[in-house]
């Protein structure tokens, strides 16, 4: 298994603030970045490689704001639909928040970024090289305040178990390397899985943690499931 996959999530998740220090907590217009067949989940390290001039136009703003972009899926490639880009695009994504940037002679760059809140879109701007959109933050729905944290506690751990079991090869360095925290502990899982991107899209959009654990509790190997 690769270090860099086992390795490639963060134990503090980013905090955005706006240009002018304010911390941002519900909509915000952010530049999009839109990948096929790839679902960002909080915590987890993405590379990218910047090529396309619009995307070295959006890294370049990006750099001078600090502000953060957002990953959203393409559905439909442009041979497969009519539909002009931004309907191609899924309409819920997650902010990603720069962290590294190595800057090449020919003007291409390769980054890195890392997963924070997830979002909805609610409208797209189409006034600049590259994707933008008015997109509304979509945080995980907070159990009552009576509720204990236990049932993400013990699917957390119960998912790590089935992770193991789907892994047997790689159970030592799982072991080393899965977040504690239940929230990134699903991400963790959502990255190992062999799962499709409609797969990780459904458990991206959970409504609350336990159902995202849950979700992906489903998708562990059915021999994997009855041993659980």
């Amino acid at each position: 298994m690769k270090n860099a996959v086992l390795t490639g999530f963060l134990y503090a998740l980013p905090r955005y603030e706006s240009p002018g220090g304010r911390t941002i907590t519900s909509d915000m217009r952010v530049p999009l970045f839109p990948l096929p067949n790839v679902v960002l989940f909080p915590g987890q390290v993405l590379p990218l490689y910047v090529f396309e001039p619009r995307y070295r136009e959006l890294l370049s703003r990006v750099q001078q704001s600090g502000e953060p972009f957002g990953i959203v899926r393409i559905l439909a490639s442009r041979h497969a639909s009519p539909l002009p880009f931004h309907a191609r695009v899924s309409r819920v994504g997650t902010l990603a928040d720069l962290r590294e940037v190595e800057a090449h002679e020919d003007g291409t760059s390769s980054i890195k970024v890392v997963g924070g809140e997830r979002f909805r879109v609610q409208s797209f701007d189409l006034g600049h090289s590259y994707l933008s959109a008015e997109v509304s933050l979509w945080p995980l729905e907070s159990p009552p305040l009576a509720t204990s944290t236990l049932p993400e506690d013990n699917c957390a751990r119960r998912l790590l178990s089935g992770l193991l079991r789907a892994r047997p090869d790689d159970s030592r360095d799982i072991r080393q390397y899965a977040p504690t925290d239940p929230l990134l502990l699903a991400s963790f899982a959502a990255a190992l899985l062999p799962l499709g991107a409609d797969q990780r899209e459904e458990a991206l959009e959970a409504p609350t943690l336990l159902e995202r654990l849950n979700t992906l509790m489903g998708f562990l190997p059915g021999e994997v499931w009855e041993l659980n």
